[in-house]
């Protein structure tokens, strides 16, 4: 169960407001500040596993259920802790802590994050401008593609459960843009994570994370960039799908080595 943290134990580091995006740009609109009730702006803290930054990735997409067109019913940040605390629930289980049921398990964890996750969003950020002359039927295999490769690149981390701490710090929002700042912490790191979300159907979703500086749409917008340069769009979708973008740069791991390998 979630912990409150007590009000001598806030911790509520300035926000930077970050810019609106343009064509290509993953950055989010500049937001100001939401005048949240005071329950809102607390930090909140929850257990966490070495996931608050792959657990947005193991399987990212789908859209939210609940609340149809219109003025999202949850905010932000409750859109956030949710997904944390059901996949939480799913990691701490003991019945699914079974080797045999790693599989279910992991399908399990795919379902709720995908459910928070725009990933067309995230992947026309990620190509920018190389986005624009795909088909729709090209575009279709790009989403379904990047989303089996980013599910398949963290899900091991995501597996590495240890009872890291999330502490919910502030919430800006601007329009149909928003951005929940976080920190995950542990006995020997403290490590930023911001996630940034627009509103589709009717809720938010999320459509990047920024760990400790590093942005996983600026990420691979780079290494996608690259790839199509250097060769084209053919030789990145065959690496999507053999899985071996980034493949040779193994040392330096993506998204700050994963966040610290999620706050050790």
């Amino acid at each position: 169960m979630p912990q409150v943290v007590p009000p001598e134990a806030r911790r509520s580091p300035p926000v930077s407001s970050p810019r609106r995006p343009g064509r290509g740009s993953s950055a989010c609109s500049t937001l100001r500040s939401a005048g949240l009730p005071a329950t809102s702006r607390r930090p909140w803290i929850v257990r966490s596993t070495a996931l608050a930054l792959p657990l947005f990735f193991v399987a990212l997409t789908c859209s939210l259920a609940f609340g149809s067109s219109g003025q999202p019913t949850e905010s932000p940040t409750e859109v956030v802790r949710s997904t944390l605390t059901e996949v939480f629930r799913i990691l701490e289980d003991e019945k699914l802590k079974d080797p045999a049921k790693l599989i279910p398990r992991r399908r399990m964890l795919e379902e709720v994050i995908a459910s928070h996750f725009d990933y067309t969003e995230m992947s026309k950020r990620a190509l920018a401008a190389n986005w624009t002359p795909l088909t729709a039927s090209e575009r279709v295999e790009f989403v379904e593609l990047f989303k089996s490769f980013l599910s398949d690149r963290y899900a091991d981390k995501v597996e590495g459960y240890s009872g890291q701490q999330v502490f919910y710090l502030s919430e800006r929002i601007e329009g149909n843009y928003a951005e929940v700042r976080t920190e995950l912490r542990s006995s020997k790191v403290e490590i930023p994570m911001d996630y940034r979300l627009h509103v589709k159907d009717g809720t938010w979703h999320a459509y990047d994370i920024i760990a400790d500086g590093v942005s996983l749409v600026k990420n691979y917008r780079s290494q996608f960039d690259k790839i199509i340069r250097s060769d084209s769009y053919q030789e990145l979708v065959r690496r999507l799908r053999e899985r071996t973008v980034g493949e040779d740069k193994k040392k330096k791991a993506s998204l700050t080595t994963v966040a610290h390998s999620l706050a050790a």
